[in-house]
């Protein structure tokens, strides 16, 4: 394995950590417009909030699967292979929670509203659902033939690690949500949310030793990987002691950086499992990252290409949530 390979294999986890850390405020907040705001007024406010930035947080999806199709085609080719119709509705589901924020804007009775603050609600639950049940049920093994195509069956898919993992990510994703609508929002709103997440704490944290268990038992890691999966486990029910901390003291940065870094932790545990593969065969069929990576040369030109762009992406990134860091007030919303 050369040093850029392992170095891209690197970068599309960091993107993937991007977008679930950035993107997964955007679903918990979407999940908040039927399960915590109580009026339109406050349903105005949970959009606006996320209203400057949703589109670019999803940047990083379009930027991690243009940089997996790159930099390991192979591995792009045999997921989608296997994946084709879980990642149709993943696009689906980031789709129709796309245009929901337009087409309500546009609304002019309560019907047509409430119609599509219900896409935004099953938009912002199903794709993180769907996101950890494609992962999950990515390290647990699939079956890879020698053309590298995958041919499963539906319980490779859904079974109940891939459920409980669908089910986590998705009750991480909805907490992040809560602490970022702590965060940026006042009133009512904010202080519901607050209760919530008191709510849900005990739920997480049964959640992550089910999970913990369920990963023992249906994956190789504590096999392979046993020192780095348990110190990765470690850091990621410390994550959950620390947003709980910060919630139940009401201190909203902390319960946020708690949540970000649980679903950065969770990330990092399944890459770290996988390596040095990126698929993980039922049947034995491996793919390594050595046979999935394009030509060095590919990947000198992508990593020039990235030294050059990702400092003014990244500096984008900050002045936009520099520029609207402040909190949204329900009586300062137009409209």
């Amino acid at each position: 394995m050369t040093g850029l390979e392992l170095l891209w294999f690197i970068l599309i986890a960091v993107l993937f950590i991007g977008f679930f850390v950035l993107e997964g405020f955007d679903f918990g907040v979407g999940m908040a417009m039927k399960l915590v705001a109580k009026n339109r007024q406050e349903r105005d406010v949970l959009v606006s909030s996320i209203g400057p930035v949703w589109d670019s947080n999803e940047v990083w999806l379009i930027t991690a699967g243009g940089a997996l199709f790159a930099s390991f085609p192979e591995w792009y080719a045999t997921l989608f292979s296997g994946y084709y119709i879980v990642l149709f509705l993943i696009l689906f589901g980031l789709i129709l929670r796309g245009v929901s924020f337009e087409f309500r804007h546009h609304m002019e009775t309560k019907r047509g509203r409430n119609i599509w603050e219900w896409a935004t609600f099953i938009g912002s639950l199903t794709t993180p659902f769907l996101f950890g049940l494609m992962f999950t049920s990515l390290v647990r093994g699939m079956p890879i033939a020698d053309d590298k195509n995958i041919y499963a069956s539906f319980s490779d898919y859904v079974n109940i690690f891939s459920v409980v993992g669908g089910i986590a990510v998705t009750l991480v994703c909805f907490l992040q949500g809560l602490n970022y609508i702590r965060l940026k929002t006042d009133g009512p709103i904010r202080h519901r949310a607050h209760h919530v997440a008191k709510r849900l704490y005990p739920v997480l944290f049964v959640g992550l030793v089910v999970f913990a268990g369920l990963l023992w038992a249906n994956t190789d890691f504590f096999d392979k990987r046993p020192v780095s999966t348990l110190i990765l486990l470690v850091v990621v029910v410390l994550m959950a002691v620390i947003a709980a901390y910060g919630t139940y003291k009401d201190k909203e940065m902390v319960s946020f950086v708690g949540t970000s870094g649980i679903l950065a932790g969770i990330v990092i545990l399944l890459f770290n499992g996988m390596f040095p593969r990126v698929m993980i065969g039922s049947t034995g069929h491996d793919l390594l990252i050595t046979d999935a990576a394009s030509t060095p040369y590919t990947l000198k030109v992508m990593t020039i290409v990235t030294c050059i762009l990702l400092p003014v992406v990244l500096a984008y990134l900050v002045y936009t949530y520099y520029t609207f860091r402040k909190r949204i007030h329900a009586e300062k919303i137009e409209g």
